[in-house]
């Protein structure tokens, strides 16, 4: 699952990476999580980023929901299988079937939080791109819901999710985010778009470029909202590439790093 994960990019920085205009402040978020407004780029206004609430509301629902993942599979695969390769069940799925051909958007990040299968965010690590990638885009689905209590309209979003790469399999976790290459992000948001190529883009992210460390268990808190929540306790997960013979990268948190010299 991803229900935690950073942007820290300043705003004008995603103007320029994603070509689009904002008219809001968005201050660094170290731990968006269900009910957090985040920045997203909708297929209705892809020129425009907007502020919308993480965790969706189908508009049919008669009371407010947080559906903060959207499995691409749906109802199949319930093993979690990593060599799955069958239908598309997100598109048969009420919360979601008319949001996939019609409401989709990327969801902009940094990087994202992933704990164990098994303990979850009490063992949790930070996901990352290598410097260069970042800020980079979820396959996200949305949709606006009206509190029929107050008139209130609420935008809000879901992070479409996948089996997992190499990098989540040795976390260990079983589900992974969807991200988009730069290449789909336009296709994406294509509201002409073949169904059939939507649903191909929902596959795990190339493992190249991509590392974790651990964090801090305090990032469970959802009130927590600091860059100490996302300092590394360890070391990286996978084997870095080395910069020259007798060097190597330590990773020390979202891309900062030093180098330093091998032994013997």
């Amino acid at each position: 699952m991803c229900g935690r994960y950073v942007v820290i990019t300043k705003i004008s920085e995603i103007e320029t990476r994603f070509n689009v205009s904002a008219a809001f402040a968005f201050d660094p978020h170290y731990n968006i999580g269900p009910g957090t407004w985040a920045p997203v780029i909708t297929d209705a206004e892809p020129g425009k980023l907007q502020l919308f609430q993480f965790g969706l509301t189908p508009f049919w629902a008669k009371q407010r929901m947080y559906l903060f993942n959207a499995r691409s599979d749906g109802d199949h695969n319930i093993e979690n299988d990593r060599a799955y390769t069958g239908a598309k069940g997100i598109i048969q799925k009420p919360a979601f079937r008319k949001a996939i051909r019609s409401q989709r958007c990327l969801v902009i990040a940094d990087a994202f939080i992933e704990g164990t299968t098994a303990e979850k965010l009490s063992k949790p690590f930070l996901v990352h791109l290598a410097p260069g990638r970042r800020p980079f885009a979820f396959a996200g689905i949305w949709d606006s819901w009206i509190d029929r209590s107050t008139g209130e309209i609420v935008s809000s979003f879901a992070i479409i999710t996948t089996t997992p790469n190499d990098v989540l399999a040795a976390i260990p976790h079983h589900r992974s985010p969807v991200i988009l290459s730069r290449d789909q992000e336009k296709d994406w948001l294509n509201q002409e778009a073949p169904l059939s190529d939507i649903t191909a883009m929902l596959r795990p992210f190339e493992e190249a470029g991509m590392n974790a460390y651990p964090i801090s268990k305090d990032i469970k808190n959802p009130r927590g909202n600091t860059p100490d929540l996302i300092k590394p306790i360890g070391d990286a997960l996978m084997a870095t590439p080395q910069l020259r013979v007798e060097s190597e990268i330590v990773i020390e948190g979202m891309g900062f790093s030093r180098a330093r010299k091998r032994k013997g």
